[in-house]
């Protein structure tokens, strides 16, 4: 296996080392020294090159990527649906309204407030909370990085997304209302 195949072998795994090559934010002989160390290679400036090389085009395909997200975020429409409850349970509750994830155990709803049935065993139980529904073109099931955008975009700005939902071209966010202004102020600054 040639250096460059080792390094960007050894990166893959490392999230963070990726998104600083892609931003051009790292320092590439300080991280060429450190792979060079993990991986026991000799030639120093050879994994700079190969690191070096693999940012140019980590870049280059980041551009395009985000490129395609943001022209599918400009043609979505987002809804706000204030007063939802989340609540999980380990037993399935009968509701008419709402919605339902059967999971393998456990069944997580979501729905109005005052649906909530008076008297549930609830595992968890998120009262107050804002819904936020983005409806996106048909092109967004295709789109890799969509929800990876989105959920960066929120954990920036320190908002807790308590449920997170992908269905086809819908895509439900659920925060906390205290969270729900600042959630819709930075999803709107990309959905026009």
């Amino acid at each position: 296996m040639t250096i460059a195949k080792k390094v960007r072998k050894h990166l893959r795994n490392k999230p963070y080392l990726l998104e600083a090559l892609e931003k051009g934010i790292v320092n590439l002989s300080e991280l060429s020294r450190q792979i060079q160390e993990e991986l026991r290679i000799e030639n120093t400036s050879a994994v700079k090159a190969a690191l070096r090389r693999f940012a140019e085009e980590l870049q280059k395909h980041k551009q395009k990527r985000e490129e395609k997200v943001l022209e599918i975020l400009k043609k979505s429409v987002l809804v706000v649906y204030d007063r939802k409850s989340v609540i999980i349970t380990n037993k399935e509750i009968n509701i008419e309204n709402g919605m339902k994830v059967d999971l393998p155990d456990k069944f997580v709803f979501l729905l109005d407030r005052k649906d909530l049935p008076e008297r549930i065993n609830a595992l968890v139980k998120h009262d107050n909370c804002t819904m936020i529904v983005m409806h996106s073109p048909e092109e967004l099931e295709a789109t890799p990085g969509v929800i990876a955008f989105l959920t960066t975009l929120l954990s920036e700005q320190n908002v807790n997304v308590i449920e997170f939902i992908s269905c086809w071209t819908e895509t439900i966010i659920v925060v906390e209302k205290k969270d729900s202004f600042k959630a819709y102020e930075v999803l709107s600054n990309v959905v026009c």
